[in-house]
């Protein structure tokens, strides 16, 4: 694991976007996993940027999200089919048919899940997986629990979960209870992982995540055992971590 300190939430953004255009440098045809939530929005406004003066080429590109809530219609304005649309995919050149999330509208759950999977094993794989870290250790969906989800799933969300979303919706009753997510192996097969971490409420968890043992209680901690992993995080991120950065 490569852990990579940078001043503040617009450095992160900044040195993110630089992973994810160097990954598209190297193969113009990525698959790259995507995550949603406050934390990548500066990076993907980075990446907006670099395709609008000519420096990215995102016609090749496919693209995975990790998540999405269940009996949302896309149409609605807290799904992540509409947040990706609003925050990346709407602003570069990307072909519609290479955008996929897991369809939230399907009641079906274990042939979403299984449609998925198929779909990502389909693509060859992921090349470059894009990851947030919850306040509760949570990557994708993937809540605190007694084992690691192997691969995609339907998840009923933990209430700090939902506390965290509800700044999104009218009230904390409309929230979504149950979310589609990539499992944590699906998540570990990805070749080359970026978690990007901002912020001092996120230093405990970060400390757990990223030092502390490899338990299911801190889903994140697994990546500990990924072969290619960088962390992209801010100094109030890691405030609570004594180890050596670059």
């Amino acid at each position: 694991m490569r852990i990579i300190k940078v001043k503040d939430y617009a450095e992160m953004s900044r040195k993110t976007a630089n992973l994810i255009s160097a990954q598209l440098v190297m193969k113009p045809d990525s698959v790259l996993g995507l995550a949603t939530g406050s934390t990548p929005v500066g990076a993907y406004r980075e990446l907006i940027e670099r395709y609008e003066s000519g420096d990215l080429d995102f016609g090749h590109v496919t693209t995975v999200n990790l998540d999405e809530y269940k009996g949302l219609p896309r149409e609605n304005e807290q799904s992540y089919y509409r947040f990706m649309h609003e925050n990346l995919f709407d602003h570069i050149n990307i072909s519609p048919d290479r955008v996929h999330l897991p369809d939230g509208m399907n009641p079906d759950t274990a042939a979403e899940c299984e449609a998925y999977e198929k779909l990502i094993r389909s693509l060859g794989g992921i090349d470059l997986q894009l990851l947030g870290l919850g306040h509760d250790g949570h990557i994708g969906f993937n809540e605190p629990a007694a084992e690691f989800p192997r691969e995609t799933h339907c998840v009923d969300l933990q209430e700090r979960t939902i506390e965290a979303n509800k700044r999104f919706f009218a009230s904390a009753d409309e929230v979504p209870r149950q979310a589609y997510t990539m499992g944590i192996g699906t998540i570990m097969a990805a070749r080359k992982i970026v978690m990007a971490v901002s912020g001092a409420d996120k230093a405990e968890i970060a400390a757990k995540a990223l030092l502390g043992p490899v338990t299911p209680e801190i889903p994140a901690s697994i990546l500990q055992f990924h072969p290619d992993v960088t962390v992209i995080a801010d100094e109030a991120a890691l405030s609570e971590c004594v180890f050596q950065t670059v």
